[in-house]
């Protein structure tokens, strides 16, 4: 896994990130959903590195990197944090400059990396993801049952029992599908009682200080300068839920470029040839395109993930 990238710990200021990176060439900077850790690239990062210095942490309080005490307004925890770790991450590394693509949870980080330092950021691309501040604007019944977990993470202290009393049951996943290491990495992650709590810091702060920083962006007029890569999974449910997800991501942000991965949710371990094809296209100095090309998505084939 990740043959010829190095593995470091490397402190950021606020906390200390369990970090890969290898390759050459322009940086780009891979960031994980949830409840994965960095591993969850070991397939993408190989296909881009003959081009790209790729990086890929685990986040702040996911997988081996370090849990900061919270606080009550869960602010630690917040995707403005997490972007802080990554910026002083990549200025570690000597990037001053770098592309990111974030999936799932990591999409928010992505995001308001690119919000938060510009002068940073040169393209953004996301997966699986509109941000928060929209789908809480656009919440309804629908959305509430099939992101229930959303709300029930909030919680305080239960779902911690809840997902502890088994996690396999809770969070699922396979070895074959992720490969032996990548798996074993993911268990030890969602069998760590401090790495739970963390996670759910994550989401409680989604509900209150991360959704506060998008709808001030928002009421600010503040946009995404940098060209911008959306991409979903086709058996996955966020195209369901948002028809017209090109045109939610345009509000934010004017040169948008649109596309699904033929994959359930965990793009990255199901589809990497494709992951890997459309970033290396989109972050091709040549790249030239219509911006903001719509592509429908087919019907969810696959259960709603619990997460």
């Amino acid at each position: 896994m990740f043959d010829g990238f190095a593995l470091e710990r490397i402190d950021t200021g606020e906390a200390t990130l369990r970090v890969r990176h290898g390759g050459s060439g322009p940086p780009v900077l891979l960031l994980h959903g949830h409840p994965r850790t960095h591993a969850t690239w070991h397939r993408v990062a190989p296909l881009l590195a003959d081009a790209h210095t790729v990086v890929c942490p685990d986040l702040r309080g996911y997988g081996q990197s370090s849990k900061p005490p919270t606080t009550a307004d869960h602010a630690p925890y917040s995707k403005r944090a997490m972007a802080r770790d990554c910026l002083a991450l990549m200025r570690r590394l000597g990037h001053e400059r770098f592309a990111v693509f974030g999936h799932d949870r990591g999409s928010y980080v992505a995001l308001r990396l690119a919000l938060d330092a510009p002068g940073a950021v040169t393209r953004l691309a996301v997966g699986d993801c509109i941000p928060i501040g929209e789908h809480l604007a656009r919440c309804d019944e629908r959305f509430a049952r099939a992101w229930y977990h959303w709300f029930f993470f909030a919680v305080p202290d239960k779902p911690e029992r809840a997902i502890l009393a088994d996690p396999a049951a809770w969070y699922g996943g396979s070895r074959e599908a992720m490969g032996a290491e990548a798996w074993e990495d993911y268990q030890r992650a969602v069998h760590d009682p401090a790495t739970v709590r963390a996670m759910l810091e994550d989401y409680r702060a989604g509900l209150t200080v991360d959704r506060h920083h998008d709808d001030a962006d928002r009421a600010a007029g503040r946009r995404v300068t940098c060209p911008v890569l959306v991409l979903w999974s086709r058996k996955d449910d966020l195209g369901d839920l948002y028809p017209d997800i090109p045109g939610i991501w345009r509000a934010w942000a004017d040169d948008v470029t649109c596309g699904t991965i033929d994959s359930g949710h965990h793009m990255a371990e199901e589809a990497p040839e494709q992951v890997a094809a459309a970033l290396r296209a989109f972050l091709a100095p040549e790249r030239s395109r219509a911006p903001g090309a719509p592509v429908t998505s087919r019907p969810r084939s696959t259960p709603p993930r619990p997460w």
